[in-house]
């Protein structure tokens, strides 16, 4: 990176074993955990939360706000995950820290180990990143194997704490949270209602605390440096640098690490990140966030890539997806395939998802093969709205993002298919 040496990459490509406890202890690794066992319990939750690092995952929620709210609960059981289950379209930032760095997401849970006092943590892994299943499990024995797993854990009576991989089905809906507490529990992973919250009730009924894979690599660093350098990397609204993963018809396709508040268009035409179109023609638009984002248009460049940066103009960083599309793509025939992935991922527990998506997709179908008709779009219109306000969870409320933040200003576009 040009502008500051890589946080949470800083040993990609650098370990010949990336779970070689040996390479990753050269490298800097553990010394987060060595620090936090130096430290009082509220100091560590003052330097997570001044950090001010939002969830990863997509929802963005502050995970300070949520480690603090864990370690209120009074309860001598305490769950640690983490969600590996990385299921949304455009998003493959995970997989680098899993594949390549596997020990600094193992530091950041043993970190929330030793923090919440827990005996037990999990890793829930998509299902289709069978390589990456076996190389977790080397890093866990290896860790196991020179003390940082176990019991006594480096030589702390009475520290015990070991981490299981559960492995994913490919189901999209178990990215949220609750739903992949219940996969882990062996039910169907279908969301849960809320509250309670799962610090209070998680899984199998005992608080529990769920981070996504980037946002555990992060607590080391913030350890280490200290929670305000780290919020330095990012702005106020939300600290530290982001893994992005652009795809598309982006020319640098790959997964980059940026500080928050870097300008857009600099990730999307710089050589050092997206590098333009691989195609030469000129960018028609670009999908924010994963499928459950919104998507942007080249007026929307000058922004910069920030929280409240890419809110207050109706975008988001989500989980860090950025799907580039040239002016070659109709953006009817791409909204129809976000729709039958919603559609097909719908885990069918309420009626407005599990019938509306299906429904929407054929609309939306309708318009690319030149059914549609006058008074269809304000029916689409009307049916996402029920979609987003009636259904259970996450992935309903958000099917329809994509599709009214393209609306405003691609409507032409859907009205030149109505016959």
């Amino acid at each position: 990176m040009k502008n500051s040496e890589p946080v949470l990459l800083k040993r990609v490509g650098k370990m010949t074993d990336p779970a070689s406890v040996e390479e990753y202890v050269k490298l800097g690794g553990f010394e987060g955990i060595k620090k936090a066992i130096s430290m009082d319990k509220e100091e560590i939750l003052a330097e997570i939360d001044t950090a001010h690092v939002r969830g990863r995952g997509g929802a963005a929620y502050p995970m300070g706000r949520k480690w603090i709210h864990l370690y209120e609960m009074d309860h001598d059981t305490k769950y640690i995950v983490c969600n590996a289950d990385e299921g949304e379209p455009g998003t493959f930032k995970d997989k680098v820290l899993l594949d390549r760095d596997p020990l600094s997401v193992i530091e950041g849970m043993l970190i929330a180990g030793y923090l919440f006092r827990s005996k037990q943590g999990y890793i829930y892994i998509r299902g289709e990143y069978r390589t990456i299943h076996k190389v977790f499990k080397k890093a866990l024995e290896q860790a196991k194997a020179a003390g940082y797993l176990g019991k006594n854990i480096m030589g702390i009576e009475g520290f015990n704490y070991d981490i299981n991989i559960v492995s994913g089905s490919g189901a999209y809906v178990c990215g949220e949270n609750s739903a992949l507490l219940n996969s882990i529990e062996g039910k169907v992973g279908r969301p849960r209602v809320k509250p309670p919250h799962l610090a209070e009730v998680g899984l199998y009924g005992k608080p529990t605390l769920v981070n996504n894979v980037e946002s555990y690599a992060c607590v080391p660093v913030i350890l280490t440096e200290g929670g305000q350098t780290f919020l330095n990397y990012g702005t106020p609204d939300g600290g530290g640098t982001k893994l992005i993963s652009i795809s598309g018809h982006a020319k640098n396709r790959g997964v980059y690490e940026v500080k928050l508040g870097t300008k857009l268009k600099d990730i999307l035409y710089s050589e050092e990140f997206g590098g333009g179109t691989s195609t030469g023609k000129e960018i028609k638009f670009v999908h924010f966030g994963g499928q459950s984002g919104p998507i942007g248009y080249l007026e929307d460049c000058d922004l910069e890539y920030s929280y409240e940066g890419l809110w207050n103009n109706g975008l988001a960083v989500g989980s860090g997806a950025i799907v580039v599309m040239d002016e070659s793509v109709s953006i009817v025939e791409y909204l129809k395939s976000v729709m039958e992935f919603f559609a097909h991922e719908s885990c069918g527990k309420c009626t407005p998802c599990r019938i509306g998506t299906t429904r929407a997709a054929e609309l939306l179908k309708d318009f690319t093969t030149g059914r549609a008709k006058k008074g269809d779009l304000e029916r689409l219109e009307k049916m996402l709205q029920h979609i987003t306000f009636l259904s259970a969870c996450g992935l309903g409320q958000s099917a329809a993002v994509a599709f009214q933040s393209a609306l405003k200003h691609g409507r032409e576009e859907f009205e030149s298919l109505i016959k």
